[in-house]
């Protein structure tokens, strides 16, 4: 049975980058229905899920319709309990709920004066007192969860739990604008960013362009911080030395080179999304490693 996520702009909104996170790091069946923000398309697609309002929404399996992530993971939470969603320890969990909950309902200024967006870094981006309180308060949540519950892995209750799928988005917040944090902090960022299905994700919102871009700031940027891409690039014709698409197994449309190989696809999506990260794609490295 599969779930259907509909998601906003992957590039920009968080609360999309939460919903998705929670279905695709617990390996529950899911397909996403991609909606633009910005054109106010989105609204005819929910209306007749009504009450349904923001995105993401969830549909479920049976046909249930669930709107806001904190809803959402509890009920994935509720259906799944062999997935392991929220951290076994009670004292673990409980915190792990709290924080969460803090997340979905406060840190406005934080969120107001820095809008996710997962395209570049903003240089010199100033820490104004109208979200300093919110950068701290975060540093202080996920201090306080990494060393007393986070001895077994790099996440914030140790393994990955629902409290990352609501951190990510600020982890991104962070690392987009530049902003000054401590040690620990800095490495919780910097494991987010490295994360496969983050880095999936971001490729992926990369095969989109805008003009103008939305939450676009009079700041000068550099490269997104997290890990250096490879150096592919796309390229005309259709002579690859693979014969079908890597993830679709379809007939090969569309190229790019890497190291001065040329690999196909089954469409411009599939390439581009490549082009943005190819170590983010399990399914094209071991094409790679194919004919190394």
């Amino acid at each position: 049975m599969t779930y259907n996520l509909i998601i906003g702009d992957r590039s920009f909104s968080s609360w999309s980058l939460r919903g998705w996170l929670m279905l695709e790091k617990f390996g529950l069946d899911f397909r996403t229905t991609d909606l633009s923000l910005y054109d106010g398309s989105y609204r005819a697609v929910l209306a007749p899920m009504a009450p349904a309002k923001l995105l993401p929404v969830l549909v479920c399996p049976d046909g249930t319709v669930m709107g806001e992530t904190m809803a959402i993971a509890e009920e994935l939470n509720s259906r799944h309990p062999e997935a392991g969603m929220w951290p076994s320890d009670p004292q673990a969990r409980a915190f792990a709920r709290w924080i969460s909950a803090e997340m979905c309902a406060g840190f406005m200024g934080l969120r107001s004066a820095c809008p996710m967006q997962l395209l570049h870094q903003y240089v010199d981006f100033p820490v104004s007192d109208d979200f300093k309180d919110d950068l701290d308060r975060v540093q202080d949540l996920w201090t306080r969860a990494r060393k007393r519950f986070g001895a077994d892995g790099p996440w914030l209750f140790g393994q990955y739990s629902l409290a990352d799928a609501f951190f990510a988005p600020v982890a991104a917040r962070i690392a987009g604008h530049g902003l000054p944090v401590g040690e620990v902090a800095t490495d919780y960022v910097a494991t987010v960013l490295a994360d496969p299905s983050f880095r999936r994700w971001r490729a992926l919102g990369l095969t989109k362009s805008y003009d103008p871009v939305p939450y676009a700031m009079d700041h000068p940027t550099r490269a997104w911080p997290g890990p250096k891409p490879l150096a592919a690039q796309a390229v005309e014709g259709t002579d690859a030395v693979n014969k079908a698409c890597p993830y679709s197994g379809d007939a090969i449309t569309h190229c790019l080179t890497l190291n001065g190989v040329t690999y196909g696809f089954c469409n411009e999506t599939c390439r581009d999304k490549t082009v943005a990260d190819p170590e983010a794609w399990p399914a094209f490295m071991a094409l790679v490693a194919k004919h190394s």
